[in-house]
Parts: structure tokens; sequence; C-alpha cells
């Protein structure tokens, strides 16, 4: 493997999971149809092939087996890696999610670790159906217990994914799906930053732009629409969701006054409404506009044909955009 090489996020997945199997093995990747088939999304595409089916184990359809399986797997000293086939799927699991897997390190006063991981493509932009282009991360984000991360490159999910694997407490992984096939340049030489950091992904001095996942290549975008206009955007990508690094987004309002969070999640209790407030309460003299929020709208996920209305685009945040400027 040369130390830079251009991947999709899919295979820069493939290849962090493999690293990791290779570095330890404890570590066992479960899920429904991730063996020969390698995934839905071909992420675990190989695997079995080369690490057995004792470590790559296709399970049946049953998600509140699969992580109950891996709590028990995690208290024998393995660190199970279970994929989630689409987002919508994940509800079967919640209550072995929230009820035991985020609680018994608490439970046993750190007695006991829980080193697993929930891998969850998550998120619009694929045309599909019902239950597979939900965004359900301000649940787990609201559990204590659980951390909650998502690339929004493949340079990140190559390494938040060992990163997460090596984890004692139980980690969230969002992986956007609709960025599973773009690729980017990855760095198998250098992380560049650690788990839970907040990044720059473009510095400007205006206004700032802050998302998670598939929605940082939309205000990626935004932001060159508003260059060609005069107006410097700063882009923020979030990365953590659980815990939250606050430090460059505070130093990023400090510098700008202004902030547009964006998601493709309803914005009702959501993630962007905790960091809204939390930045009204710890930058509020450095604002010179409210805080804004672009997100998905407080309905369930509409028909494929219609998700274009539903997800926010550059347009939605350039309208944002000019709200703020307009204080």
């Amino acid at each position: 493997m040369s130390e830079f090489e251009s991947l999709p996020m899919a295979k820069a997945l493939n290849a962090g999971l493999r690293q990791a199997m290779q570095d330890n093995p404890k570590v066992l990747l479960m899920g429904e149809d991730i063996g020969p088939l390698g995934g839905v999304f071909r992420v675990t595409e190989g695997l079995q092939a080369e690490f057995g089916d004792k470590r790559v184990m296709d399970t049946p359809l049953a998600e509140s087996g699969i992580v109950g399986t891996a709590i028990g797997l995690a208290m024998r000293g393995y660190r199970p890696v279970c994929e989630i086939q689409f987002d919508g799927f994940v509800f079967p699991a919640f209550d072995q999610i929230t009820s035991q897997l985020a609680k018994l390190t608490n439970r046993h006063e750190g007695g006991i670790s829980m080193p697993v991981v929930i891998r969850i493509p998550y998120g619009g932009h694929i045309g599909a159906v019902e239950h597979h282009q939900e965004s359900p991360e301000a649940y787990f984000a609201h559990t204590p217990g659980l951390r909650v991360v998502s690339p929004s490159t493949p340079h990140d999910a190559y390494w938040m994914i060992q990163d997460a694997i090596r984890s004692d407490d139980p980690v969230i992984f969002m992986e956007p799906k609709s960025r599973y096939w773009p690729k980017g340049d990855v760095d198998f030489a250098d992380r560049g930053r650690t788990l839970h950091s907040t990044a720059v992904a473009r510095e400007g001095t205006e206004v700032t732009l802050l998302g998670h996942g598939a929605m940082v290549s939309v205000l990626l975008q935004a932001a060159d629409l508003a260059a060609e206009e005069g107006t410097s955007v700063e882009v923020l990508d979030l990365r953590s969701l659980s815990p939250i690094d606050y430090g460059p987004i505070l130093e990023s309002v400090r510098k700008t006054g202004r902030l547009v969070i964006a998601q493709e999640a309803p914005g009702f209790g959501s993630v962007g409404s905790e960091i809204a407030a939390t930045v009204a309460e710890r930058a509020f003299y450095s604002l010179e506009s409210p805080v804004l929020r672009v997100s998905g709208f407080d309905t369930p996920f509409p028909p494929a044909k219609l998700e274009t209305i539903y997800l926010p685009d550059a347009d939605r945040v350039l309208e944002a955009v000019d709200r703020a400027l307009a204080y």
C-alpha cells in the first residue's frame, strides 16, 4: 500500500477495518450479508476470505441479537464491530444499545469496558425507500455512555474507524452513505487529527458554516458559490457528535460573528439544536446575528422523488447565510 491513495469512502473503510483486524486478533466483524457479499455497500468486501468466517460473521436478520451478542463478546475481551445494514434498521437494537451497551461500564463502576463499534450507514441522497435514508444520530448523541462520530472524507473514514475500534467505550459510527463512492486522498501515514475533534474544512472570515457527514460537501459547495459573490465563508466539519469539540467552533464564531448549522436530520431536538444553544451560552457577545439552523423538515423522510425538497442543499444554506449577514 502506498503512503497516499485516492479511494472512495467505502474502500477507505474497508482498508481501515482490514488494518484493525491485522493489528488485533480480537477484532471481529458481525452483520447481515457482510461475508461473501461484502455488505450491501461492499464495505466488508474480501474480508471474510482473508480472515475467515469466525472473524467476519454473517448474522441472522436480527439487529437486537447482533448487538446483544456483541455485548457478550465484549465482556469476554473481544472488540466486535457490528454493521447495521441501513439507518432505519437500527431501532430493533435500540434497547440493547441505549439500555445495556451504553450503561454497562457505569453500572459496574468502570469494572468492565464495552469496546463495541456499531456501524450505521445513514442519510439521504441515494433515492431509496422508507427506513433507508434516515438520520437517527441525535438519539445516540443524547445517550450518556455512547461516543458518536461521523466522517465526511475517505481519509477520516480510514483513521476514524480504527480509532473507534481501539476505544474502550462503545462508539456509534455513522457513515454517510451518499459519500461512499466519491473518491478522496487518504494519507496512510498520518491521521492528521484525533477521533473527537472538529476540523476546519475551509477558512473564511464572515460566516461560519458547521455540519457533519454528507452535509460537509454541501457546505463546501455553498462556500464556493458564496465566494463568487464576494462572501468569505468558513466551513467546519464536526466529525464527532458526542463528545463535541467546541474549541474550533467557538474560535471560528468569535472570528466571523455568525454561525449557520446544517444537517440532514430534522431540526427539533437535534445535534444542531444543542450546538446552537451552547454557542449562544459561550459566545453570546461575539455573535452579530442569531445562530441559524438549516435541516431536514420535522416530518418522516419522504418518498425518494421528494428527497431533494426535504434535504438541505447549497441554495438553502446560502439563504441562511444571506439572513445571517442581513442583521
